[in-house]
């Protein structure tokens, strides 16, 4: 069993004890505190140490105030590597220093000895407790961020210049002028604040045997601060792994340029981006495993596997990289990588009900590209129809991802065995799905209804490619403020029916929304205002084709074009082998 030493202790001392040498380390992301989050600790802990604005009503023999947590584990250097409360301990080290830059020069007896306990929590001290103002008791390695210098700097000459913008500088600003302020608004109380933050308020130093216990600790933790991301704790690993190569340069740098990359490709609901990278990769490697229970585990839990294995290779972090320049390039849409069909299928598949096709389209990729990161074209074409019409029709007669992941965890094992995805255990019958279709309420909150039209619009061969930018809406043909004025359909369920609706851009949509369709027109083909600024037409060319072609959208149309696009749709089954035929 791993040991801990645990002990509460007040800031003055854990910071002054002579043991206490602090490292952020390189895996740490950068610091995040901002203004809200000090005004925050400034404001509680004002109220601490004044209760109801009075300083006589403090008891320094008992009032305590908690801080929360701070996780570390000794090194190999006999470092005390923060893993949770880096964001506090380094701005309690702010705080700090902002009030000995003000009380450091005050030659009472109370500010001499509020800055000598100061000193002491800031520096290493000799014998007889004096400071070496060049040995901080924090550093900073954290490889991604590009002023910890500036931290450091600020640490141990209390000056600023104008040019200094970090986080850093902007909070330790905000602590001069709070200081100030409370100066000016209380000068008889100066040398109470600060020695009742130091004496008074307390952390809870949890000091661990070795870096995964720290881990798994701060894990179950629940604090006020900006916990590590389960990324960051495999950056931890792979840290580890890629500095006993002698490698680490090269690990920061790449690891770096990953989580930019990912930055700009990932937006989960939940998460950071590099999360959502290795939860992509986590289902090739579940699928390598063999595993298709329905039930997946935590990310973390299934990396951390076998004392993180998976981690200490090179291949992982290689394939990690691949895998996210593969999305960047879906993202972007790039021709280079893909042709004109596949960007057509893959913009389809953006607007799936869920996001099971990214973890199913990551499992091909990983087991089917070739040594430049390629697919071959026509077998990546076919799994992206089956895997569309697949997911489409399950998303209806099957409601809810959780329903999904039984047969696509299966077929993803399948795929990583180069056998063939056919979802034979999970046929559709022809009237099971025209049934589902005619009974289901196509509303606009139900993501499967933009699904649709969305696959229903890229059927016509002459739809060009948009870009996923492009932001689209719901276009109700025949207009709901048509129906409540003239209450002219006889059966008020077609106005939500899948006949009746269209992907229009936002921009149109706006205004082309509760008009008749004749006056809908000029809108969908675009026209120029009475300024004679032009303004463009919708590019969805089914909607561009009804324009030119019909002088109104009736009820009958509407019936007719909902049978269509249902016919299509179950057509679109049957070519992708999908439906029972018994």
């Amino acid at each position: 069993m791993s040991k801990l030493n645990i002990d509460q202790k007040s800031v003055r001392t854990l910071f002054s004890d002579k043991k206490s040498d602090f490292l952020i380390p390189d895996y740490q992301r950068p610091y995040a505190w901002g203004e809200k989050e000090c005004q925050t600790l400034w404001d509680d802990l004002f109220l601490f140490a004044f209760p109801e604005s009075n300083c006589d009503k403090f008891n320094s023999e008992s009032d305590e105030y908690f801080l929360g947590p701070i996780v570390t584990f000794k090194n190999d250097d006999g470092k005390m590597e923060i893993i949770d409360g880096q964001q506090r301990l380094t701005t309690l080290m702010l705080l700090l220093r902002a009030f000995y830059e003000k009380y450091g020069s005050m030659r009472n007896d109370k500010a001499v000895k509020t800055s000598k306990f100061i000193e002491q929590c800031i520096w290493k001290t000799d014998e007889f407790g004096d400071p070496d103002k060049s040995a901080l008791k924090i550093d900073s390695e954290v490889a991604t961020d590009k002023d910890k210098e500036e931290f450091l700097n600020i640490l141990k000459t209390g000056t600023l210049t104008e040019k200094e913008k970090s986080s850093y500088a902007n909070n330790y600003r905000f602590f001069q002028q709070k200081i100030a302020e409370f100066l000016n608004t209380y000068p008889d109380w100066f040398s109470f604040f600060p020695i009742r933050i130091i004496n008074n308020c307390i952390l809870l130093p949890i000091e661990a045997e070795s870096q995964d216990t720290a881990l798994r600790i701060f894990s179950t933790l629940n604090d006020r601060g900006k916990p590590l991301s389960d990324a960051d704790i495999f950056k931890a690993q792979f840290y580890k792994y890629y500095s006993n190569k002698g490698e680490k340069e090269q690990f920061i740098r790449r690891w770096k340029e990953l989580e930019v990359l990912c930055d700009s490709i990932f937006h989960p609901m939940t998460g950071t981006p590099m999360d959502e990278l290795f939860t992509r990769y986590m289902y090739y490697e579940r699928a390598k495993q063999g595993i298709k229970s329905s039930t997946t585990e935590a990310l973390r839990k299934f990396y951390e596997k076998n004392a993180y294995a998976l981690l200490k290779n090179d291949q992982t972090f290689d394939n990690l990289i691949d895998l996210a320049y593969f999305w960047n390039d879906v993202q972007n849409q790039s021709i280079e990588r893909f042709s004109d069909r596949i960007l057509r299928k893959l913009f389809v598949l953006n607007y799936a009900p869920n996001g099971m096709w990214t973890y199913f389209v990551s499992v091909y990729y990983m087991a089917n590209r070739d040594s430049q990161g390629m697919l071959e074209d026509e077998k990546f074409y076919k799994f992206l129809n089956k895997i569309t019409a697949f997911i489409w029709a399950y998303a209806i007669t099957n409601p809810g991802v959780n329903a999904l992941r039984t047969p696509v965890f299966a077929e993803m094992i399948n795929v990583v065995n180069d056998r063939p995805v056919s979802f034979m255990e999970y046929q559709f019958g022809t009237q099971q799905l025209q049934n589902a279709f005619n009974n289901y309420v196509f509303s606009n909150n139900r993501a499967i209804t933009k699904s649709i039209l969305t696959w229903w619009a890229f059927q016509n061969p002459e739809q060009e490619l948009l870009s996923l930018e492009t932001t689209l809406e719901i276009e109700h043909i025949f207009s709901k403020n048509r129906q409540d004025k003239e209450h002219s359909l006889s059966n008020p369920r077609n106005l939500e029916s899948l006949g009746n609706k269209v992907l229009l851009e936002k921009r149109i949509n706006i205004r082309a929304s509760d008009y008749r369709f004749s006056d809908k027109v000029k809108y969908y083909i675009g026209f120029e205002n009475s300024r004679k600024q032009k303004k463009a037409g919708t590019r969805i060319k089914e909607l561009l084709e009804l324009a030119e072609n019909v002088c109104d959208f009736t009820e009958a149309d509407i019936a007719q074009r909902n049978a269509k696009i249902i016919f299509s749709f179950i057509e679109f089954m049957h070519s992708n082998a999908l439906l029972d035929e018994n």
